[in-house]
């Protein structure tokens, strides 16, 4: 047994290297920066004004803002979490969870959260790159002169990209493309509020909650949380990201990492208010799910800003898939025993892209798609991902750090996890409603 055991280490050493996570730690503070900006700013800030129209403009700006700080909050306890055991890194958030539940509840309670979270991110923003495709190609080629094009087939061209660059192998490697999408997602953010503030408002803007009856208002109010909370869902990537950053005793991981997730946020607020303020200013609730879809002029800097956005999809979608590649190519590896390949790696991930890429073709359902995933999917883990960007990290902060009861620690995270599971209980009613309301209205393979 004693002389197996080197051997086995050896094996598992390999392996960790082999793994994308964890195969390379010399990232810079700057790297987490761009990589926090481009999980966080996605689909989401897009779906912002359309959002503040259910929920009118005190209940919005308010959750606008609880939110940025709520998730603010708990991504620096998973930051300081990360190495919370001296001499042990906590690389993936199962690690973490089982650290705190134990081994095999662990794995139960974070695994199935966080992959519904990314493997549902990565089938929104299939959506999303395929409608911004469209609409790229709609202003500079209008009918008549150029023949419309379902909406399907641009998801196939925008994932046809996925297929090749979804080999790189690991998060280093997405160095470039990760700070191109962060810069591009300042860039059509800026389009967006800008445009829609010299604009002005529409004649006969009406800022009534959306809604025809009471009804409608209630579950609109609800599905509006959920798209809060998909734009703040950026916390299920945050520990596979600090991961990358070399880490030493004396210099650990945590001050560079939360040095860059700083900075990712002061960007984040840059994007989100402006867009979220301005678009819902402009056009009240005539606002589109996708404020980039409502704008019309001018036609040449619309057309840009949707281009922007298909970049920056292209980064968050490969940001949010590396940890699922590393989730699938752990599994196959130390539990079904394949042995480590590009071969093995090449069919894994043509697969996970193809099965995101036909999701996504079957539920373009943009609006309802982020309520639903952004209350069911995203609220449990990113700390409930966002609204309720919190319960997750709350509960494992709770039950490590054990604050004394009812101090200022204990009765913060109590509040937040509170908040978290009622916004998880009730967002995605909203959102499934969003969903059936728009699969009747919406003919695929007309």
């Amino acid at each position: 047994m004693d002389n197996q055991l080197p051997l086995k280490t050896a094996e598992e050493k390999a392996i960790e290297d082999w793994l994308p996570v964890s195969s390379v730690r010399k990232s810079k503070w700057w790297y987490s920066a761009f990589h926090n900006v481009t999980a966080m700013v996605g689909a989401g800030v897009l779906g912002l004004p359309y959002a503040l129209s259910q929920l009118g403009w005190g209940p919005g700006v308010t959750m606008l803002a609880i939110s940025w700080i709520i998730t603010l909050f708990t991504l620096w306890q998973l930051v300081e979490m990360h190495e919370m055991v001296p001499g042990k890194r906590f690389d993936r958030y199962h690690e973490l969870g089982q650290h705190a539940f134990g081994e095999k509840l662990g794995l139960w309670i974070v695994v199935p959260q966080q992959l519904l979270v990314q493997v549902s991110t990565c089938i929104v923003y299939m959506v999303t790159g395929g409608k911004s495709l469209k609409k790229f190609h709609d202003i500079v080629c209008p009918p008549p002169r150029c023949q419309d094009i379902r909406l399907t087939y641009f998801i196939l061209i925008f994932a046809s990209v996925h297929f090749v660059i979804s080999h790189l192998p690991n998060f280093h490697s997405l160095a470039i493309i990760s700070f191109s999408a962060a810069v591009m997602s300042l860039s059509y953010s800026t389009v967006a509020w800008m445009t829609s503030l010299f604009k002005g408002q529409i004649p006969n803007v009406s800022y009534v909650p959306r809604g025809s009856t009471a009804a409608g208002k209630t579950f609109n109010f609800l599905n509006a949380l959920g798209d809060v909370a998909f734009a703040y869902a950026g916390h299920n990537v945050v520990l596979e990201i600090q991961a990358t950053i070399p880490s030493t005793p004396d210099k650990p991981s945590k001050r560079p990492m939360w040095k860059g997730v700083v900075l990712a946020y002061f960007v984040v607020a840059l994007c989100y208010f402006p867009v979220a303020i301005c678009g819902y200013y402009a056009y009240g609730n005539e606002v589109e799910d996708n404020v980039l879809i409502t704008l019309q002029k001018p036609s040449w800097l619309i057309a840009a800003a949707n281009m922007f956005v298909v970049i920056h999809v292209i980064g968050s979608y490969q940001v949010y898939a590396m940890p699922v590649f590393d989730s699938l190519e752990s599994v196959l590896v130390k539990s079904l025993r394949f042995k480590p390949s590009n071969k093995l790696r090449f069919i894994t991930r043509m697969l996970y892209v193809a099965v995101t890429m036909l999701t996504g073709m079957a539920i373009p359902f943009f609006g309802g798609l982020m309520g639903f995933f952004g209350g069911f999917a995203l609220a449990p883990t990113s700390f409930y991902v966002s609204q309720s960007a919190h319960v997750l990290p709350c509960i494992i902060w709770l039950i490590l750090y054990k604050p004394k009861r009812f101090s200022f620690s204990w009765i913060i995270n109590w509040i937040l996890i509170v908040f978290g599971v009622l916004l998880m209980l009730l967002s995605p009613i909203g959102g499934l409603r969003s969903i059936i309301l728009s699969a009747k209205s919406y003919k695929m393979f007309s």
